[in-house]
Formats: C-alpha cells, structure tokens, sequence
C-alpha cells in the first residue's frame, strides 16, 4: 500500500520523461524506425481516439475546467478529420498532444510506446548542441569553435527559430492559459527526444546564426551526435554554473544559509524528500525548518529569500510546512477536491498503471482500488468527494518570521511547489514575489493521483491526473482565471547577465532588499 500511495503522489511531480530508463521491451530481429513508427490505418486511429476521448469524459475530472464542452467537441471533431487516412504512429501522437495540450493541465503527459523511444535514442541523429531561451530568442549555450556563444540561432535546418519555438509548444502542457513555461521549454528542453519525433532523425544540422554584437547571419553545418554524446555536451554548457544553483538534481532537496548578515536564504529544489508524514525522513525534514527559523528569530534576521525556482513538486504534506512560519492565517491544502467516477478504474482494459515505466501487477492495482476508496468514499451527483481525513487545517508555528519575506518563482515551479507559491501569495505576511510566473496554476489544479492509459492500436501513453483540486486561495485582482503564480516583480534572465553567468533574478532581490535596508 505504501509503495502504491508514493507513486500515486509522485503525480505532483509531473516527473514522467521519454528518456531511456523506459521499460525495455526484446529488440525485435527487425529493427528499424518503420517498425515501430508503422501506418495506422484510419479505423485503427478512429477507435484509439474514440477511447481517448471516452477516457477523458469518464475520468478525467478536469475535462472541461478550462475549455466549454463546444470547446472540446470542436477539438475532437477537428482530430477525427485529421485521421481519415493513413498516417505513421508519430503522426497520430502529435493530434494526441494537441489534445492533452488544449486540456490545461500541468500533469498531462503523453509517450510513444517503449520500442520507439528506445529505437531514437539509440541513433546518431542528435542535435550536439545546448540552447537556452534568452529575452525571447534562440541563443547558443555550448562552448565551440565554430559559433560563438551568446550567439541567436536564427534556423535550423532551414526552419527559423520562430516556427521552431512555437512547434514545441503543444509537448509542453501547462496549468489553464499559461505560456511560460511554453516559451523557455521550447527551447531549452526540445532539442532532445522532441526534436527527433517533430523533424525526424537527421545527419547534420545548418545552423544560421548571428554573432554577439554583429548584423551578419553565418552559417555552420554540423554532424549529429548520439545520445551519450548530447548528454555530455549538456555538462559543459556555458551556463551550467548558474544553473546548477537551482537544479534539483545536483543541489540537495533542501538547504539554508546566510546570503549576508541580514539576509537568509531557504532553498527548497523539490519536495521529495518523504513520501508523506509516515515517512522516516519526514520529521527530519521538519526538526530542519524549525531550526532554520529559529535561527532567524533568535539573531532578528530582517529579510528571508526563499528559491523554490525550477521546483517541479512533490507529495503532501511536505510543501505545507514552510508556509506555517510565513502566516498568521491557518490554511488548509484545499478547499475542494474530488473525482468523479466511483471507486474502480474505469476502462480497466486498456489500463497502464501509474508510471509508463512499468505496467501495475494486479496485486498493487488491488491496492490502489482500495485507497481510492477510503480517499474518496462515495459518488454522489457526480462528484467523489475527498475524504475529509486527508484535508486538514494547518495553522501557525512558531517562531514565525516576521520580517521581510522574497519568494523566487520561475516558469519551471510546479504542482506541489506551485501550490506553496499560491499559498505564499494568498496568506504570507510582508511577501515580495519575484521571478517568472509559474507553470502550476494559482486558483486550480487536476493532481494527486495519475493514471496511465495505453491505446491498443497505436500504443501509445495517456497520462493525467484524476483529482480537481480547487486550492485556498482567495481571489486577487492581479490573478486571472487560468494563470500560474504571477510575481509582483517580473524579471527573466537577461542576455548580459546570461553572457558573465549572473543569476539575474538572486541579483534583482539582493538589490531590492538593498534598496529597502
């Protein structure tokens, strides 16, 4: 039950990735990309579709959140236009894209099967190279001699950096109308797997690009690399120094220190460091912050920044425990959540489980029927209401910290560490939020718990989350329906500081702090 309980949580995480540590299926004697990208026929993509569709109305608590039921309609009629004849697998999985992508929902994830992502990440046909997204351009991120860094890729390919940009978009979902996480994952994350299944395996790459400081566009033209060889390039990344600060795969999932004598800095990089409050790690977790802010109230710190920058989330109870020395109001995780189908799982067919990683025995499916149940005890006028057990009131610890407080956000923060910078927003005393808006959403978000469906034709993945989560959080005026956590100071990473590898937004609050002592 405990090992099914976590990976049900891990839905805050929107961890699930197309990367090589998908299940491993037996290489078939014939290995090539028509194998596994085969024609579908238009019947076969008819009744994929048709389940997808019935799935989603069935399960999918979320459906019409943020799009009218004419919305969706319309969406899927334009889909089953597109599969009147004949297309490969990877052409048929981007109409599903679009589709979770209209949706709305950061949780929202969708895969080929296992032997085509195995069969592209064993070619040579990857782009070399690292791009980051910078004021609104492509820029060159890798150390060469042939393409100076802080360089703007202007195409690839022959395809410019726009048409490029915007055809990533619909991998990237993200909470309600949200963009921007669209706008820097477009470039920073796509030219992996993505790149592969949107333009198709390549040998080289041109590359037109113009120089820092010059008008004239040049040309490069490089070989492809396989996917061993991209990682490493990744590494050595101009900017890996700046961004390693707030990379939670290199950071430890929490820490503190002192920025300067009257400053405090509380790193949280993601909040998987327990599963829930039964976990051993959690009350050390726990005796961690209660020290941190009795450090700050015993030497009268007067200003607390705290990063959860690049946190794509995690379980409960975790991100709640900060935001009890940040208030004076008590706050509840939320103020409605439900689901909406009963306690089985519908279309048990065609079900995966709760990672495409690996399909869920009967014995863990069993299992997770049973929380399921005592999580949302019974259907009644549509809705399955959370069980109130697992909704309590937080209220305030002490020592609080009463001085100044700065949150850092940025397009990347998520689910749970979202639902912390919403938290933050709605009841934290003397709050400055800076940085990017987020991802996960401010008022709503579909979570919790993930499942993971496989269509029977084209194999391919469906995952979302099943609980409507409607979070504590009053209306704000600076807060539309359908946005994430927009900051009060909106500050991206500018191109100088990109160039002398300065963290753009840690200086903008040390300097607003400054400005303020």
């Amino acid at each position: 039950m405990r090992k099914v309980l976590f990976l049900l949580l891990l839905a805050h995480q929107g961890w699930a990735q197309p990367t090589a540590k998908s299940a491993q299926p037996t290489k078939p004697s014939i290995d090539s990309l028509s194998v596994y990208n085969r024609q579908l026929s238009p019947r076969e993509m008819k009744q994929d579709l048709q389940l997808f569709l019935d799935i989603r109305k069935k399960t999918n608590s979320g459906l019409y959140r943020y799009r009218t039921q004419k919305q969706i309609d319309s969406i899927y009629k334009w889909a089953f236009r597109e599969v009147r004849k004949p297309m490969p697998v990877l052409g048929f999985y981007k109409i599903i894209l679009q589709l979770t992508d209209f949706e709305g929902s950061c949780h929202n994830y969708t895969e080929p099967q296992a032997d085509l992502v195995r069969y592209f990440n064993q070619q040579r046909g990857f782009f070399p190279f690292a791009l980051k997204y910078i004021e609104g351009n492509m820029i060159f991120n890798s150390k060469t001699a042939q393409i100076p860094v802080g360089s703007r890729v202007t195409s690839i390919n022959g395809v410019s950096d726009k048409e490029l940009m915007h055809s990533f978009y619909k991998y990237i979902t993200t909470d309600g109308f949200t963009e921007t996480g669209k706008l820097s994952g477009s470039v920073n994350k796509s030219y992996g797997l993505r790149y592969l299944y949107e333009y198709g395996i390549k040998d080289s790459f041109t590359i037109r690009f113009t120089a820092p400081g010059a008008t004239m566009e040049q040309t490069a033209t490089v070989p492809a690399v396989s996917l061993e060889e991209r990682k490493a390039n990744l590494v050595l990344r101009h900017s890996a120094p700046v961004d390693s600060v707030i990379d939670y795969n290199v950071q430890p999932k929490y820490s503190f220190k002192m920025k300067n004598p009257s400053t405090g800095l509380l790193n949280l990089r993601i909040f998987s460091m327990a599963t829930g409050a039964d976990d051993p790690a959690f009350p050390v977790y726990v005796a961690f912050l209660d020290s941190v802010f009795r450090v700050l109230d015993q030497n009268k710190i007067p200003n607390l920044i705290v990063d959860i920058r690049s946190n794509p989330g995690g379980s409960d109870p975790t991100f709640e425990q900060p935001m009890m020395y940040l208030t004076d109001s008590s706050f509840k995780e939320n103020k409605l959540a439900y689901t909406i189908f009963g306690d089985g799982i519908a279309y048990e067919e065609y079900f995966w489980g709760v990672s495409t990683a690996v399909k869920m025995d009967s014995a863990s499916k069993a299992a997770g029927k049973l929380f399921l149940k005592d999580y949302f005890p019974a259907l009644q006028n549509g809705r399955n209401i959370q069980n109130i057990k697992y909704n309590p009131v937080y209220y305030p610890k002490q020592p609080g910290f009463k001085g100044k407080l700065y949150l850092l956000i940025d397009e990347e923060v998520a689910s749970a560490a979202s639902h912390l910078a919403s938290l933050v927003k709605a009841y934290a005393r003397n709050v400055t939020i800076v940085g990017v808006e987020t991802v996960g959403g401010y008022y709503v978000h579909n979570g919790h718990m993930p499942l993971i469906y496989e269509l029977p034709h084209s194999k391919i993945k469906t995952k979302f989350s099943i609980v409507y989560v409607e979070q504590d959080a009053p209306v704000k005026p600076d807060q539309p329906e359908g946005r994430g956590i927009i900051p009060h100071h909106t500050v991206w990473p500018s191109f100088s500081d990109f160039m002398q590898n300065r963290d753009t937004q840690m200086e903008y609050v040390l300097k607003l702090i400054a400005e303020k002592s």
